[in-house]
């Protein structure tokens, strides 16, 4: 039969008010592992450090940066092609990468561009008020890489590469912009909200 819900309650109550009887032994245990680990030197922790599981907890935005700074570490170390005989130039190929910043309202912002016959490249966008002289990249390698690192504000930003002062170039990795600045087409770079 049931019994009422009062009683079956009590019965809880009581059940859990109840004393818990430890094992002595595992009170001498823990101890032990206290003292063990506070005596513990600097190498020994960082080797126990290191062995341990962990737990990796992966954003999208950290995916995402991670991924896009694999891309520009191959673009970075890959041997121009055209230094070997009856090989083709490397074209120009522009990388963009995303990595957080210290500060909260921006996300510092990596353009890469490969153009080995570039004497030049520059930056230009609504982030710089499309100037073509105050965002230059700098070589990064004999092989062509020009690079340059902007903080940008979270949302939408139209931007193209300047090569050797005249020359307009779109990002092929990166959507084209819908509206066009001075009658050029345009590239466009999606800059998230950052959460902490």
């Amino acid at each position: 039969m049931f019994e009422p819900d009062d009683v079956v309650l009590n019965r809880v109550v009581d059940e859990l008010r109840a004393p818990v009887r430890m094992n002595p032994a595992l009170d001498a245990r823990v101890m032990a592992a206290i003292e063990s680990e506070r005596k513990e030197t600097g190498i020994h922790r960082a080797a126990r450090w290191l062995s341990e599981p962990r737990l990796v907890v992966v954003t999208p935005i950290r995916a995402l940066a991670l991924a896009a700074g694999i891309v520009a570490a191959v673009v970075l170390t890959r041997v121009p092609r055209g230094s070997e005989p009856g090989v083709a130039a490397v074209t120009e190929t522009p990388v963009v990468r995303a990595v957080a910043s210290a500060r909260t309202d921006t996300t510092v912002i990596q353009f890469v561009f490969v153009a080995p016959a570039a004497s030049s490249v520059s930056l230009v966008g609504d982030f710089n008020g499309w100037d073509r002289g105050l965002t230059p990249l700098r070589p990064q390698s004999p092989g062509g890489v020009w690079s340059v690192a902007l903080p940008l504000a979270p949302g939408r930003h139209r931007y193209a590469f300047i090569v050797d002062g005249t020359r307009w170039v779109l990002d092929p990795s990166a959507p084209r912009a819908v509206e066009d600045d001075f009658g050029s087409p345009n590239s466009v770079v999606t800059v998230g909200e950052h959460t902490t």
